[in-house]
């Protein structure tokens, strides 16, 4: 059993924190924030140990752990500043925001030997479960095309959600380049197909909304691109393409992450409410199996201050595909969200951390899931030119 050191008492953070505070795995859970009032709200909605003042005060207490859900650009240099503490890591996405930062991560895990994990929820998308299982049944044949898309428009919830994370300054950081968000496109595909991003060419578009966002003078990122769609060659043959839509007119509140994988054998497509796997024979209607069960917000505290349009993803159950066996009856009833995705999640940290064994999405996984979309975002900065993507290489076997 291990103690746990939440720091960012965000939007985001109170399920996970829900979670493991039910975990048998985990002891006591605490938080931190840099607005203290939230860390405050949180300890007292789930019932937590208590709070810390402050990041660096987490890192000089004896937590064992600590679960990092600050702004998406800050999450490298936190990760290692935690690791190199002797601290155990669970990051929200993504990994980091430069191939430096992703390299110092996995430096600083393969020198401690501490668990790092990346939250990654497409991991468990259903979709994903159904085509690794697939894949893993040899129903596709020899799989060479893939595409996964995150298709999430700005004026459902995205806003909001930057304002309240920004304050009077949230236009500068809601231009965050899409591409360097790529893990819920990339790492659903790369979740199924077990193989990796060589080189890639990528083609951004310029937004042209003139509402101050996107806008390169205001822009932390001086980016412009509200669009972009990147094509991946793969080792050993193939390619997969993925695409970073944040002005379009889809219904994100139904279906955020979409893939399509497809082989000699048999390919899977799925759509914003279908989802069907096909052969040379014919055609066979599988959504079913992959709606997650309905899960109403309710009393559940973590979500009521998110904008209703980002809410629903906070309250989906498991679908049929999902093998829940190895959950802690403790979940059972407790609060799940993307698509049924984070309970699994979260008990494949504490799993991790208590077993000394290396979690699904560990820090070599989370660099092939993240690394792609850093280097894509500069070949759309220079107009599409393909260039290598660097690798570094597999975790270590015990």
């Amino acid at each position: 059993m291990f103690s746990l050191g939440i720091v960012g008492a965000g939007q985001f953070a109170g399920q996970f924190t829900e979670l493991w505070r039910r975990h048998p795995g985990v002891g006591d859970v605490l938080a931190t924030d840099l607005r203290p009032e939230r860390a405050e709200k949180l300890a007292g909605d789930h019932d937590l140990a208590g709070t810390l003042p402050s990041f660096e005060a987490v890192l000089d207490s004896d937590v064992d752990a600590v679960a990092i859900f600050t702004q998406r650009w800050t999450h490298g240099p936190l990760v290692v500043r935690a690791l190199r503490a002797g601290k155990h890591v669970y990051s929200a996405v993504p990994m980091a925001v430069t191939q430096r930062e992703i390299t110092d991560i996995v430096e600083a895990v393969r020198d401690t030997g501490l668990t790092y994990m990346m939250g990654e929820t497409s991991y468990y998308n259903p979709a994903v479960v159904y085509a690794r299982n697939r894949l893993e049944e040899g129903d596709f044949g020899r799989v060479f095309y893939a595409e996964g898309d995150y298709v999430h428009d700005m004026d459902l919830g995205f806003y909001e959600a930057y304002r309240y994370s920004g304050g009077a300054n949230w236009k500068a950081t809601a231009s965050y380049p899409p591409l360097l968000y790529p893990t819920h496109s990339i790492g659903g595909v790369l979740g199924a197909w077990r193989t990796r991003a060589v080189s890639v060419s990528a083609v951004g578009v310029v937004d042209d909304r003139d509402d101050g966002v996107f806008d390169k003078e205001i822009s932390q990122f001086s980016n412009d691109f509200s669009n972009a769609t990147a094509l991946f060659e793969v080792a050993g043959g193939g390619s997969f393409r993925t695409n970073e839509f944040r002005r379009v007119g889809y219904p994100s509140h139904i279906r955020e992450s979409r893939f399509r994988f497809f082989g000699t054998r048999g390919s899977f497509e799925q759509l914003a409410t279908v989802s069907h796997w096909q052969d040379k024979s014919g055609v066979e209607d599988v959504t079913d199996h992959l709606r997650p069960a309905h899960a109403p917000v309710g009393d559940d505290p973590s979500p009521q201050h998110v904008d209703p349009a980002l809410r629903e993803g906070f309250a989906s159950g498991s679908a049929p595909v999902h093998d829940r066996s190895h959950l802690p009856e403790e979940f059972t009833g407790a609060p799940n969200g993307h698509e049924g995705s984070h309970q699994f999640l979260a008990d494949d940290f504490a799993t991790a951390v208590n077993t000394g064994s290396q979690p699904p999405v560990n820090a070599w996984v989370a660099a092939r899931f993240t690394m792609p979309g850093i280097t894509a975002h500069e070949s759309a900065l220079r107009g599409g030119v393909r260039l290598e993507v660097p690798d570094l290489g597999d975790p270590p076997t015990a």
